[in-house]
């Protein structure tokens, strides 16, 4: 069944009348307590200097707000350092940078973030490279489990989140399991602020785009001890792709309770619903008969006018952090994350005919349900510790996760009905009924990690990090006819060290090991074996003009054994895959920060080479150079003005058939301010209006975006 497209902003309505809105209603209703009355004068004080008693003031230590904070980041050792004093590649993308370049979803965040490659593979499904591998699992505040699939599905929002941390290099220390490429962090809004601050904004930009945010949070008690904030989204849009929309609401809510003087707590919940009707599964088929490539329109789809994909996802979390004295501090956490992907799609596949005599296309139909839940358990305490006359940082944890995943996909009985060729086509093909065969996955997965750090003060100029983590994975059950059992244990290291080169410049240098259970299976239909890898890294940092200009070179050689490759497919259309060892090695530049009042820029460029065991090529889908520029420029008071540029170099897919050429893509936005209030945004992307193919990871590809506009106006209170 096709489900409707929800109107824009209607399901906000139920949202609004929910317990925490309503708390934060009471928020927005609080006026400011009156001053007391001064106390009068004694007849002998001369009226010159009569005494006015103040009326008694209460201070309460609370956290502060982090907002905007990209200097600073726990996310490599879980100790808060600055980026300066991190022995590894950090880039932060803060709230400003998030508003500034309209990054309402994780891709667009993704793509301007140095050194991460963001590869569409289709509407709704997206994998994320860094360093020449997969990034296989996002965190919420430092915590998560990987993803189910290997894979993003939907589009996750970001306005509940302050700011994003993208560590690149092997993360194993904190993420217990992973691959030697980057771990992505994404830190939640907190309620931290006392006063009342609310925030609406409303967004319309091109095929019908249409959106609604409000942000809103203050005191929910008369002493702030208790504090609430609310964010809302609605986005409703239409596509440059034929017949593709998309609806997705979020709705998130934070309480934190000053329990007491030493001890908060925080709980959440977040939701997001994301629901596509007409989207691709897989995407055009670019190599006709003859061999050669075949050149579509932009917004040309393999979609039928019936399928859909819904992508829904409820998280509740809680959070006790206590200040023991002393500077050391512990917390523990519990997250659960509950996701369904409910889907009915059609994959084209076949080879265009060049003659012209018929599309010489088929189409693959399947109906999929798919439901997966997360639970993480964390605790972890950290604190300074005296030893030879020097303060030292000691960090210590455990985590606990488990991950079930239970799927079904039906299939009807025919699956290779005939379709016309995608240009041109308005998507109608008799939808079947899913109901000859089905087939699918009940696995659960669990991992129990022990971590330890410490941050050695060796010297007045040399800080030296050290760390491990034990790890052990167990997977049970059958994932379409492949066994999943697996169960490996594994202790991997970490070891950093600053150097401070003078008062502008540091160097550091970092080595470090992870290892990641792999899905994938073998001609034999066996799971491969897990991956083993490490990241050496070593590199310069400075701070320059006062700390207002942040700059890092990197050199590095990240190692991988077992990288799992597409190997070729069985007689009931399922994948197998082959595992090779990869080496990717080259070198980062990074510059953040204000050279000068008003011009605020943020670069990173990227150059690698990836080779597999023989010495060859590998993965040429993956632009070996690229460039990531933001930058924006105060031009008054009122007005700034903002560029943001993507470069990458050429890719080929595994044949070398198909080759995208380097491209490059320029934004251009400006912001003015109308009042203390209000403020408008305006925003062009893909100004000169390229037409390139979003990734060729796979076989199939489809365009990106074409020109498109964007109008912002933001209230703030």
């Amino acid at each position: 069944m096709n489900p409707p497209a929800l109107r824009p902003f209607r399901t906000l309505r139920p949202l609004l009348l929910s317990p925490l809105a309503l708390a934060c209603g009471a928020a927005l209703a609080q006026e400011a307590a009156p001053a007391a009355a001064a106390a009068a004068p004694t007849a002998s004080t001369p009226a010159a200097v009569q005494p006015t008693l103040l009326p008694a003031l209460k201070v309460k230590a609370r956290k502060a707000e982090v907002e905007g904070d990209a200097r600073h980041s726990s996310g490599a050792t879980r100790m808060p350092l600055s980026l300066q004093d991190t022995p590894s590649s950090v880039s932060v993308i803060d709230g400003a940078l998030m508003r500034d370049f309209g990054m309402q979803d994780v891709n667009r965040l993704l793509d301007l973030t140095p050194g991460v490659l963001v590869e569409r593979v289709e509407t709704d499904r997206v994998y994320y490279t860094a360093r020449g591998f997969d990034i296989t699992q996002f965190q919420q505040d430092g915590l998560g489990m990987p993803f189910a699939n290997g894979a993003q599905w939907g589009r996750l929002d970001t306005a509940p989140y302050e700011r994003v941390e993208v560590l690149r290099g092997a993360t194993g220390l904190l993420a217990g399991t992973g691959n030697p490429s980057a771990t992505v962090n994404f830190v939640r809004k907190r309620a931290s602020s006392t006063d009342l601050k609310a925030e609406a904004q409303l967004t319309l930009g091109s095929w019908n785009q249409r959106r609604l945010d409000l942000d809103v949070g203050g005191r929910l008690v008369e002493d702030g001890s208790v504090r609430g904030r609310l964010v809302l989204v609605d986005d409703d849009k239409d596509s440059y792709l034929d017949r593709y929309h998309s609806h997705r609401n979020v709705a998130y809510g934070v309480l934190e309770w000053d329990i007491g003087r030493d001890t908060l707590l925080s709980v959440g919940l977040h939701g997001q619903r994301s629901e596509s009707d007409s989207p691709m599964w897989g995407a055009l088929p670019l190599i006709d008969s003859n061999g050669r490539r075949v050149d579509y329109s932009t917004g040309t789809s393999t979609a039928a006018d019936w399928s859909w994909w819904n992508n829904r996802s409820n998280e509740a979390f809680a959070e006790l952090s206590h200040t023991l004295g002393g500077g050391w501090q512990t917390r523990a956490t519990l997250t659960r994350r509950h996701r369904a992907a409910p889907s009915e799609l059609l994959y084209v596949y076949g080879t265009p005919d060049a003659s012209g005599a018929s599309s010489g296309l088929y189409g693959y139909p399947s109906a999929f349900d798919g439901r997966y839940v997360d639970t993480v358990i964390d605790a972890y305490a950290s604190g300074p510790l005296r030893l030879a006359g020097r303060t030292h940082t000691l960090m210590a944890g455990i985590n606990l996760g488990r991950q079930t995943v239970d799927e079904t996909s039906r299939y009807p009985d025919d699956t290779a009905v005939a379709v016309p060729s995608p240009e041109g086509w308005d998507g109608r093909l008799a939808e079947p009924s899913f109901t000859a065969r089905q087939d699918g996955s009940q696995v659960q997965r669990k991992r129990h990690s022990v971590y330890a750090a410490m941050r050695l003060d060796a010297s007045d100029g040399l800080k030296v990090s050290l760390g491990l983590n034990a790890s052990q994975v167990r997977h049970t059950g059958q994932s379409y006819g492949v066994d999943q059992a697996v169960r490996h244990t594994a202790v991997k290291p970490f070891i950093g060290a600053v150097l401070d080169l003078d008062a502008t410049y540091k160097a550091y240098a970092s080595y470090a090991e992870v290892f990641n259970p792999q899905i994938e299976a073998d001609v034999n239909r066996r799971p491969l074996d897990a991956l083993e890898g490490s990241n050496l890294e070593a590199g310069v940092k400075a701070a320059w003009l006062q700390g207002r200009l942040d700059a890092s070179a990197a050199v590095f050689r990240t190692r991988q054994r077992n990288v799992a490759v597409h190997a070729g497919y069985h007689d009931d259309w399922s994948s197998y895959y082959r595992g090779i060892d990869a080496t990717s090695t080259g070198y980062e530049l990074e510059l953040r920060g204000r050279p000068v009042a008003g011009w605020h820029v943020s670069a990173g460029w990227t150059h690698l080479q990836l080779r597999d065991g023989a010495d060859q090529d590998v993965n040429r889908y993956m632009p070996r150079r690229s460039l990531r520029l933001t930058s924006t420029w105060d031009v008054q008071p009122r007005l700034k003005l903002g560029t943001a540029v993507r470069w990458q170099s050429r890719v080929a897919d595994a044949t070398g058939t198909v080759e995208q050429k380097a491209y490059g893509l320029v934004d251009l936005s400006a912001t003015w301010t109308i009042d203390r209030q209000w403020n408008a945004r305006l925003a062009v992307d893909n100004v000169a209006n390229v037409k390139y193919l979003n990734s060729l990871k796979w076989d199939q590809a489809y365009y990106g975006e074409p020109r498109s506009v964007k109008a912002t106006v933001s209230w703030t209170h």
